[in-house]
């Protein structure tokens, strides 16, 4: 039971961070970039993890290499920057609360973790909480940004579940910092055709770079990765609630937004569908956990690599 909670803590770091990251995205990024907005975040984040790590990919990482690049980075971060920009943070942020029921039932397909009572119940109320934080702000919504969230989000599970399945035998730190050299490559081209010369960057930019560069790509997505190594895919979506919370907060507190009544009530949803997920201590007489474990690998153990997880 400890470990798991160590796990769901570290797995924490992640939603916490990226809930902050809609904040700094909106307050202090260029707007009219997106492009090289998620390039400049994802290839750095990249290029470090790999002098950390010192890996190349080997066999069939190259293409999945490419493949989670492409949909964990190139497509999420270019969605995620544009939903930061078209709504409010509080707004885009809890968007993203309706992933845990989509990686629950991705998850169930792709690599057979059935869910749940207590994860179906969790995913349910934090749904509800997002519907109440969504429909009773007191401002109009921006219909592209929630589409661009909504299309964030969907992305993203699907990506990570695929990460989850792939990831048995390799290395945590040196998988995510392929993806990101990857999903980074792949859109500085297409930023440079579409966007033309890279924008000029002012001291507060290029240091909110730095905290989404460092903390909310490199450290969050190699805590995100590690969780869903070691936990069910339904409690890392549900700790995954914690993203709509961190930017709620943010949004009210710092970027003085304002919280109705409703939404401080979709706010509470969100927080027991967290509690819902967290993972139960196995039953006395020997009775199985609430939460599946992943089905075990039935390839041949890899070789330990010389980079560790978080």
């Amino acid at each position: 039971m400890e470990a798991n909670l160590r796990w769901v803590a570290l797995t924490a770091v992640a939603p916490v961070a990226w809930g902050a990251n809609y904040y700094v995205t909106h307050e202090f990024l260029p707007p009219d970039s997106p492009l090289y907005g998620a390039a400049l975040r994802a290839l750095p984040a990249g290029l470090v993890l790999l002098g950390l790590c010192r890996q190349r990919p080997r066999g069939a990482w190259w293409w999945r290499s490419a493949v989670l690049g492409l949909l964990n980075v190139s497509v999420f971060f270019v969605l995620v920057y544009a939903a930061s920009q078209l709504l409010p943070t509080s707004i885009a942020s809890t968007v993203m609360a309706v992933s845990p029921l989509a990686m629950m039932l991705i998850a169930w397909a792709l690599v057979s973790e059935r869910p749940g009572i207590a994860h179906l119940a969790g995913a349910a109320i934090g749904l509800g909480g997002v519907c109440l934080m969504l429909l009773t702000g007191t401002g109009g919504v921006s219909v592209p940004g929630v589409l661009a969230s909504a299309a964030a989000m969907l992305v993203s599970s699907f990506g990570h579940i695929l990460t989850k399945r792939w990831n048995a035998g390799t290395d945590v730190l040196a998988s995510t910092a392929w993806q990101l050299t990857a999903g980074g490559l792949f859109l500085l081209p297409v930023a440079a055709a579409v966007e033309g010369p890279p924008p000029a960057l002012s001291t507060p930019a290029l240091l909110a770079f730095g905290y989404v560069t460092l903390v909310a790509t490199a450290l969050a997505f190699a805590a995100w990765f590690t969780g869903l190594r070691h936990l069910p895919a339904g409690t890392v979506g549900l700790v995954g609630l914690l993203n709509p919370v961190t930017g709620v907060l943010l949004g009210t507190a710092v970027a003085g937004e304002v919280l109705t009544a409703q939404q401080l009530c979709g706010l509470a949803l969100v927080l027991t569908g967290v509690v819902l997920g967290r993972p139960k201590r196995a039953g006395r007489r020997g009775g199985s956990r609430t939460t599946l474990q992943p089905a075990p690998d039935k390839r041949p153990a890899r070789e330990s690599s010389t980079c560790n997880p978080l």
